[in-house]
């Protein structure tokens, strides 16, 4: 029998869902409009995937003091106002025929931050608005939410960019951050001014510090930190690779490398609704160490990847034991992550965690994009396929740390939920 999380967790999860398939609907979109539309070649859609993350990282960095003693849900619904106005500039400018590669750039960083300081502060408003003993739940249904995007959100974006032109997506995107925010300002309910703990952070790098010190302090944290950074960044560097790969080497149909990462993402689906029965069986931390370790033995196989139909099923069947295990791992994780964190350090905590996993991706592809020109895509993709199998090892072996007792939950809030 399924549990139920309340009206007010109900609007937060469809505001969720809609930016989420917005987001993936303008997927690589940056990229197409620069190609389509500005004449872009390889080295400019390479700074401007590697420079939105990484700057949006920096110009973040501030946002996390400022956010940590702020109530989150008007910090979230200005995050998503600044991503529809930088969103919008795009088509309005193509439109006027003033669309340029500088402003693809300014929005892409413009539009990082804004997710780094959105995600920071959503990670404390969920905790506000379920009981602890849900959160798993409440995260179980985001992961199934972000890979049911993942599948259908590519394929319509690609598909309406050449039907319709290379905007459309960026407006579509854009539109989804508006009914994001009046899906959050729908979740109604006086929420309380966070308790000032301490003396409030300014905005700045120093202030930033103390959720990185946290992690850094934390025998349950630390390692997982090291993990999940690492673990982004060699998946996310080994990506376009791969695209060079299979589109240019080997001769796959962009429908097929479409259809190679549509696919998998049923396992996404699978393993988020394995999570909570697998957690209730063998325990939160036997499933995160052994999730954690299996998603990194899949991405070796990549490098095998050869032509024919026989190349494709290998990656499809690749991908698909990798996002099934992360289906597994990510609301697992999520949820251990959330139960070892005050209240007080939340927001801090988790843009700092944010802010090093963009930066380390952005740093990883520019990488992995200089030892590909080197040894070529397939050997640069073996060697991130190695580096994975050994994060597995900064997975912690044991958990000696409970979580805390009601961390980040709101008692005045908590008496409202069904």
């Amino acid at each position: 029998m399924g549990t139920s999380l309340g009206r007010r967790f109900r609007w937060f999860w469809a505001a969720y869902a809609v930016s989420t398939f917005g987001t993936w609907l303008a997927f690589d979109a940056f990229a197409l409009i620069a190609i389509l539309a500005l004449d872009a070649g390889p080295t400019e859609v390479s700074v401007l995937a590697a420079a939105g993350l990484a700057v949006g990282a920096v110009v973040a960095v501030p946002l996390g003091p400022w956010v940590e003693f702020r109530r989150r849900r008007p910090v979230m619904i200005a995050m998503d106002l600044i991503r529809f106005a930088a969103l919008m500039s795009v088509p309005a400018a193509y439109a006027l025929g003033w669309l340029s590669f500088a402003q693809l750039l300014v929005v892409a960083v413009v539009v990082g931050a804004a997710d780094i300081a959105f995600t920071a502060a959503s990670g404390a408003c969920l905790k506000s608005l379920v009981r602890p003993e849900d959160l798993l739940v409440a995260n179980g249904r985001f992961e199934a939410t972000t890979w049911t995007a993942t599948a259908l959100g590519p394929p319509l974006g690609t598909a309406a960019i050449g039907l319709v032109g290379p905007v459309t997506s960026v407006a579509a995107n854009a539109v989804s951050f508006l009914l994001s925010a009046a899906g959050i300002r729908a979740i109604g309910g006086r929420e309380p001014r966070p308790a000032r703990t301490a003396t409030p952070p300014r905005p700045g790098a120093g202030d930033l510090l103390e959720g990185w010190r946290y992690i850094l302090a934390s025998p349950a944290l630390r390692p997982l930190f090291f993990n999940t950074v690492l673990v982004s960044g060699l998946i996310m560097a080994a990506l376009p690779l791969l695209a060079v790969l299979m589109l240019g080497d080997l001769g796959f149909a962009p429908w097929q490398y479409g259809l190679a990462f549509g696919v998998p993402c049923i396992g996404g689906l699978i393993g988020s609704r394995l999570a909570r029965p697998l957690l209730a069986r063998f325990g939160q931390h036997k499933v995160m160490l052994t999730a954690g370790t299996l998603r990194a033995c899949w991405p070796l196989g990549l490098a095998f990847v050869h032509p024919g139909p026989t190349g494709l099923f290998l990656v499809i069947a690749v991908e698909l034991g990798l996002i099934t295990c992360m289906g597994v791992f990510n609301p697992v994780f999520a949820t251990y992550r959330l139960e070892r964190l005050p209240s007080d350090r939340v927001v801090r905590t988790l843009a700092a965690w944010s802010i090093t996993s963009k930066a380390t991706i952005a740093a990883m592809t520019g990488v992995w994009g200089l030892l590909a020109g080197l040894t070529g895509p397939r050997t640069a993709i073996a060697i991130a396929g190695l580096l994975l199998l050994a994060t597995s090892l900064l997975l912690p072996r044991h958990d000696r740390t409970p979580p805390l007792k009601n961390a980040g939950q709101a008692p005045q809030e908590r008496h409202t939920l069904a």
